[in-house]
């Protein structure tokens, strides 16, 4: 976890992400991102005497399948409370919309759903689990399918929700994940969605892996384009006039 701790309390000192009282809910989809970020905060907690409740909420999309009772207990076992939110946006994404692309309109409706149920528990703040394969496939697509440059940010103050976000995997690249997972065996809940795996998003990790054939450091260096804001060479720049 050494890894994982170094990374975390980078994202979080640099980005001032987490401060004594407090009440942080973590979005825990069943994944392996997000139930190690929700152990990690326990431990950085621990070992930054740094004051803060942590809640696991878990947004039920309602497809059948979908057992939370692992995440439930391990969550038990650190002593965090769990939260599920009920909803039934699986069936009016596909049975009722019939959307042919879902994921923009499930991905809406989901995260309605988490902060509605972080602000009755009380949270001040949200956290999600992107890591950093997640942060430079955002600037894939935004460049690819967007004809932008953007990506998300380490701290975003949601002002609908009145909850400000975080993201303290931003640094932490997913193998680091993955051997965790598997090191400390945290239960991963498998996502019962039909198109999990068959998206854009899939498409830009596929594009990222294949840049990595060319230059292994390709990461480290969409990375350092994305810190230095100070240093970019793009059309806004171009000196006006004559």
């Amino acid at each position: 976890m050494k890894k994982v701790l170094g990374c975390l309390r980078r994202a979080c000192e640099e980005f001032d992400m987490i401060k004594s009282g407090d009440k942080i809910a973590v979005g825990v989809s069943g994944g392996k991102d997000s139930i190690l970020l929700l152990y990690a905060l326990t431990l950085y907690r621990r070992y930054m005497k740094i004051d803060y409740e942590l809640f696991g909420v878990t947004v039920d999309l309602g497809f059948d399948g979908f057992d939370t009772a692992p995440i439930r207990d391990f969550l038990q076992s650190i002593g965090v409370a769990y939260h599920v939110e009920k909803t039934d946006i699986a069936q009016v994404v596909f049975d009722i919309r019939k959307e042919p692309n879902p994921c923009s309109l499930c991905a809406k409706m989901r995260k309605g759903a988490f902060y509605e149920a972080a602000a009755r528990l009380g949270c001040n703040k949200a956290a999600f689990a992107h890591n950093q394969e997640d942060l430079l496939e955002t600037l894939l697509m935004s460049m690819i399918y967007e004809g932008k440059l953007g990506v998300f940010s380490p701290v975003t103050y949601m002002s609908r929700a009145d909850i400000t976000l975080i993201r303290p995997f931003i640094y932490l690249p997913e193998k680091e994940i993955v051997g965790q997972v598997r090191a400390l065996k945290l239960p991963v809940v498998k996502n019962p969605c039909p198109v999990d795996g068959i998206t854009k998003r899939k498409d830009a990790r596929n594009l990222l892996e294949h840049l990595l054939t060319y230059n292994p450091k390709a990461k480290e260096s969409m990375l350092a384009a994305i810190r230095n804001t100070g240093n970019y060479h793009l059309w806004d720049k171009l000196p006006s006039g004559r």
